[in-house]
């Protein structure tokens, strides 16, 4: 697998949605942590990301099951912008992935901070 299509994939994938979580800081979190976190995702199987805050992006996936990558540093503008891409050779995306900050500049994205990802964190809803 090239790394040009993943990298494309995780730029429409990050871009495409997040007008829709503009206001998500503003709500309490509607997630808990249910299971041992795992390494790595399949990235065919994501089907969202929702940035919540600089150190903080839920990733849903097939079967609207959540994993929350807590970054282990803060990752300055990503909460602000709430789009990044990311790079990798495999059809995974790994705790030792890096993602890529994009900036609105002119007519198309700019990188800004490069930031590495933690471990995904399975989520379920918590009860009401």
């Amino acid at each position: 697998m090239s790394i040009r299509p993943i990298l494309t994939a995780g730029l429409l994938l990050a871009c495409g949605l997040t007008p829709a979580f503009a206001k998500t800081k503003d709500k309490p979190d509607p997630y808990m942590p249910s299971g041992d976190p795992v390494d790595c995702i399949s990235i065919s199987q994501i089907r969202s990301s929702n940035v919540r805050d600089d150190r903080t992006i839920d990733f849903e996936v097939s079967g609207k099951k959540i994993y929350r990558n807590s970054l282990p540093n803060s990752c300055p503008s990503l909460g602000f912008e709430r789009r990044f891409s990311y790079r990798t050779s495999i059809s995974q995306l790994c705790s030792v992935d890096i993602i890529t900050v994009l900036f609105n500049a002119g007519p198309g994205l700019q990188p800004g901070a490069s930031c590495g990802l933690g471990k995904f964190q399975p989520m379920v809803k918590a009860p009401k």
